[in-house]
């Protein structure tokens, strides 16, 4: 790699790991976890720099290398296996915020979709994607991003219970149930 190249690709790193640390940890539901899918995908990203930063959006493929990565580990990972609970974690900040419970709620709600689901819920909805995005991140069609989006929702909100699933408010430009 060019030093020209490698400056790029540590700026690219310098300016965009919080935005796809935050990816991560909606993915995984754990830090660590989120630090080493980010360091994987990093890792992939700086392997093909040369390719990537000629690209419209390199974020857009550092994103999909993501998810893609946190796909394959879920279905590598055995069945037993389950993360650990957000309120384990004492590295995460505590806030007196009155929708921390919420929060945290939706947080466990997600990690229980499977994890393409997962991929989507947080593509579509957290990170703010279109489906064409997602769809393309995924290798899936428009149609079932938008199916699976559906289920997903619903799945959440009966995890989330009738009191809670009403936080689940719609986007006004996304197709929702």
């Amino acid at each position: 790699m060019r030093p020209g190249e490698q400056a790029e690709f540590e700026d690219f790193v310098r300016t965009r790991s919080s935005e796809l640390l935050r990816a991560a940890w909606l993915l995984t539901g754990d830090r660590t976890a989120a630090e080493d899918l980010l360091q994987e995908a990093l890792v992939r990203v700086f392997t093909r720099w040369r390719q990537v930063r000629r690209a419209d959006n390199p974020i857009a493929y550092a994103r999909t290398v993501l998810v893609r990565r946190y796909i394959d580990g879920a279905r590598r990972r055995s069945s037993g296996e389950r993360p650990g609970l957000l309120d384990d974690d004492p590295r995460l900040p505590r806030s007196a915020e009155p929708d921390v419970a919420l929060r945290q709620t939706l947080v466990a709600a997600v990690r229980e979709l499977a994890p393409v689901d997962r991929a989507v819920v947080v593509q579509r909805y957290l990170l703010d994607q279109d489906v064409a995005g997602v769809a393309a991140d995924l290798g899936l069609s428009g149609q079932a991003v938008r199916s699976r989006s559906t289920r997903a929702l619903a799945r959440l909100r009966h995890l989330m219970g009738p009191e809670l699933a009403g936080a689940l408010s719609t986007h006004p430009d996304k197709e929702m149930p």
